[in-house]
């Protein structure tokens, strides 16, 4: 079921580069050439960076929602999973990224829904080894591997 690998990550390191015009799929604005914003990642992506962490996905049971293989999910540990937040799970000591189902709660177990029709849903019962591990706040997607 391993299908997220939690990263090292280091939020003390500043990264700025510089931040791209509004990227429209229209006709662009000429005035957008004198844009000059910077993006830095930990500042603009990390909101708790004490308790955030990096997890690499591995398995494509997200995929229907735009979660492949390969991508990295930024994982906020310190946010309260709801019903129906993309989370990472402990689950029998293993990772999993799934939604989060509450809606049977009441009947005695909660669900973890894949995005995928080829996967079923994992149905966690109270003896089971269960734990949100963090909810996933970004996804990161690589669109053109390096070397």
């Amino acid at each position: 079921m391993r299908n997220i690998t939690i990263l090292n990550s280091d939020f003390t390191k500043r990264l700025e580069l510089q931040l791209a015009p509004a990227i429209k799929a229209g006709f662009p604005s000429p005035a957008d050439d004198y844009r000059h914003d910077r993006l830095d990642f930990n500042r603009d992506l990390i909101r708790h960076p004490e308790s955030t962490f990096y997890g690499r996905v591995d398995g494509d049971s997200m995929i229907d929602v735009g979660i492949c293989d390969g991508d990295i999910a930024v994982i906020d540990r310190s946010l309260e999973a709801a019903d129906g937040d993309i989370i990472v799970a402990y689950v029998n000591e293993e990772f999993t990224i799934k939604f989060l189902d509450l809606t049977h709660k009441e009947e005695g177990y909660i669900e973890l829904r894949p995005a995928n029709k080829d996967f079923k849903p994992i149905r966690i019962h109270e003896e089971d080894d269960f734990e949100v591990w963090g909810v996933v706040v970004w996804t990161i997607r690589n669109w053109h591997p390096l070397g």
